[in-house]
């Protein structure tokens, strides 16, 4: 099963560096308007359907700022639910409850989108061998919390860094060849022979011409990027099972079950975190007492 737990102390560091921007020196709106004493209860409502992501985010934040806040949450990472529904319950000193909040929903909110975004593209291609997965295509700083987020819909995630595994794309091969395709499969050869056993090592084409020298220079995961249907199914076949072949490009909700179709192993996906909407979830006070 997909693991859903995310590390701790990145998390922290998010949340420190959250709130150090958003109250360096403290809610003063808060501080003025609110006795120190006043208890609230919030709930964390779903304004619209969604899958649900960074439940224990918010949690953290909520504790982060009043380790004595209760937040009792209502629903499973991954979960899926309607609108109406009550996500989570917070309980806690009045003024604490409301310094975390805007932190809390921003990143909940954010995730829970890239999820419900991540799960509509899986439940396209349901019945293919295709898996969907994320890019590094994420906001600086929050690839952690985005990229489990695309695991709570139900996608996988490609490689976390630059430092984690070899993908080279057309700008890499347009340097190492220096114009010259010849020289393709005996360069990628060389660098490969220069890794190590366990290094993945996956390289972008955009024709159908690159196919076979790439292959022959023994690579694991030949991309096949911005291709049209008929040369994704083309090159699909020629690939052979000889690697793993990845599509990617031009994939949205009405064509990735298509491309799906056409028999690739991996659609990689950018919009799935850099360009989602904020899911509406919001946090209302049932109940304030001096």
């Amino acid at each position: 099963m997909t693991s859903l737990t995310l590390p701790a102390a990145p998390v922290r560091d998010i949340l420190e560096r959250a709130f150090a921007e958003d109250a360096p020196n403290g809610d003063i709106t808060s501080q003025l308007l609110i006795p120190a004493d006043a208890r609230a209860t919030a709930v964390l409502n779903a304004r619209v359907p969604g899958v649900f992501s960074g439940g224990t985010v918010f949690r953290d934040a909520m504790k982060l700022v009043d380790p004595d806040t209760d937040v009792e949450l209502l629903l499973a990472e991954g979960a899926a639910f309607d609108a109406g529904t009550h996500l989570a319950r917070v309980t806690g000193n009045a003024r604490s409850v409301l310094l975390a909040e805007r932190v809390g929903l921003n990143l909940v909110q954010r995730m829970s989108a890239i999820a419900t975004k991540t799960a509509e593209f899986v439940r396209l291609v349901e019945g293919t061998q295709a898996r969907i997965t994320d890019t590094r295509k994420t906001t600086p700083g929050l690839r952690v919390l985005e990229r489990y987020a695309v695991r709570c819909g139900g996608g996988a995630n490609h490689r976390y860094s630059l430092s984690d595994a070899v993908l080279a794309k057309d700008n890499h091969l347009a340097v190492m060849t220096g114009g010259d395709p010849a020289k393709l499969t005996a360069l990628l050869a060389a660098a490969k022979a220069q890794l190590g056993h366990t290094t993945h090592f996956e390289v972008e084409v955009d024709s159908a011409e690159q196919i076979e020298p790439v292959l022959a220079a023994g690579v694991d995961t030949i991309m096949l990027d911005n291709f049209t249907l008929d040369e994704l199914r083309s090159g699909v076949k020629q690939v052979d099972g000889r690697a793993v072949v990845e599509a990617s490009g031009n994939v949205n909700l009405d064509t990735v079950a298509d491309i799906a179709a056409a028999g690739v192993d991996v659609i990689s996906i950018g919009g799935l975190t850099h360009s989602v909407a904020a899911l509406d979830l919001g946090l209302d006070v049932e109940l304030s007492v001096g």
